[in-house]
């Protein structure tokens, strides 16, 4: 069968450098780092005593108070960014078929403030089992796309994808093939997270997993950098709206991009390191060119997964020099992670989303806080270090991978009639 054709008509952004998309985009071509001292609770006695937390958020410039506290964190980003996407998709819910509309959603976690706080006060308490009676509805994953469906009247495909950190990728892969496949006219897609907590941080540090540049916090995520020594825990949300090209193009909605094709894979290799020869991710590329009907040549940009740790730097770069050859020096790649820090479940989303406003604005983003060459990277490749670059853009890719060794990758096109 002929597959549809699948465009990007709107996008809204929560995130540590921005609390919508002109803010997100500003901060990003300026290098901005998101990353300070944590505010969320007293973080003295952890390894890591920063991360890159939201500014100037408030619930309660968006929900009533009751509505609020029914919602953990990651739900209130959830639906604050769709909003601002919805809003910016020029979307008439009047007129749309809300039967052919639906929201896929990633999370790699979910309500983890909330799971923190109902043990803690039942540790606290006298053993009676009080607990909150949102608890489970506000801990589940789901209850972000959930929640969207609710306020819009959304009838379509509705859930969460778990995958770790390529949780919000594979959302917009399965929203690409459900528009494609002609199941849907529309889909809310993206994907949030909340896990600047006290149980977030100290698991992850307890992983050694995290960076501990406590003396200079908004140099701390520093990818392929040689004295990278961990990633920076973030927080925030990503939406866009996928829309079927002929149905965008009959309500005469602007269109950011084309999605052209999204790739999965696994390294079936350890728990929480990459495959150090990247073979994982060298397929996840491969399968995401060949859904698209691409050659690597035609490649652009790559916004890699890039986190700052000494093992997945090297094997993804590594993997990118076996997947495109002699090209890979004619690509900007970068790490938009160096302001944003890693938004776990929530990466994919944003980082999609900065691909597409490079392509939309003709400028790479840099990778921020590089200052030693590390020798395991081979030096032929331009990682725009430091400053953004001018670049006309016609095909831009995002890198997304998670624990458990999977891999999602995803292609972005600048429009053409």
């Amino acid at each position: 069968m002929e597959l549809k054709r699948v465009v990007v008509t709107g996008l809204g952004a929560l995130t540590p450098i921005g609390n919508n998309i002109e803010e997100y985009w500003d901060a990003l071509a300026g290098g901005k780092s998101g990353c300070a001292p944590i505010t969320y609770f007293d973080p003295e006695k952890f390894k890591t005593k920063f991360a890159c937390e939201l500014k100037n958020f408030n619930a309660l410039d968006h929900f009533d108070r009751k509505e609020a506290r029914k919602l953990d964190r990651f739900a209130q980003y959830a639906l604050v960014s769709s909003d601002e996407a919805i809003l910016d998709a020029g979307l008439n819910l009047d007129e749309v078929d809300k039967f052919r509309v639906g929201v896929i959603w990633g999370a790699g976690i979910g309500g983890l403030e909330t799971f923190q706080n109902e043990v803690i006060n039942f540790a606290e308490g006298d053993g009676t089992p009080r607990f909150n009676p949102f608890f489970i509805p506000k801990m589940i994953a789901d209850i972000a796309p959930g929640n969207i469906s609710i306020k819009h009247g959304f009838m379509g495909p509705n859930y969460t994808t778990v995958s770790a950190c390529a949780s919000s990728a594979n959302a917009l892969i399965d929203a690409l093939n459900y528009i494609r496949l002609g199941h849907c006219d529309v889909i809310v897609t993206g994907g949030s997270e909340a896990a600047v907590t006290m149980a977030g941080m100290g698991g992850f540090n307890a992983m050694h997993a995290l960076s501990t540049r406590n003396e200079s916090p908004e140099t701390a995520s520093r990818p392929f950098d040689a004295t990278r020594d961990g990633f920076v825990l973030g927080e925030g949300a990503g939406a866009l709206i996928l829309e079927e090209y002929e149905h965008a193009k009959k309500r005469g909605a602007k269109i950011y991009a084309e999605v052209v094709g999204g790739g999965m894979s696994s390294d079936a290799y350890h728990m929480t390191a990459p495959h150090p020869d990247g073979i994982g991710v060298e397929r996840v590329m491969l399968n995401t060119l060949r859904d698209a009907n691409l050659s690597p040549n035609d490649v652009d940009t790559i916004n890699t997964h890039g986190t700052s740790t000494p093992l997945g730097d090297v094997a993804e770069l590594k993997a990118i020099v076996n997947v495109f050859g002699e090209h890979a020096k004619d690509i900007n790649i970068n790490s938009t992670k160096s302001m944003t820090g890693h938004l776990l479940g929530a990466a994919g989303a944003i980082e999609a989303i900065a691909s597409i406003l490079a392509m939309k604005n003709g400028i790479v983003p840099p990778t921020i806080n590089h200052t030693t060459v590390d020798e395991n990277i081979d030096p032929s490749l331009n990682l725009t270090l430091n400053k953004a670059q001018k670049r006309e853009i016609n095909v831009a890719m995002s890198n997304t991978f998670g624990f458990g060794g999977h891999n999602a990758c995803v292609l972005f096109k600048k429009i053409d009639a």
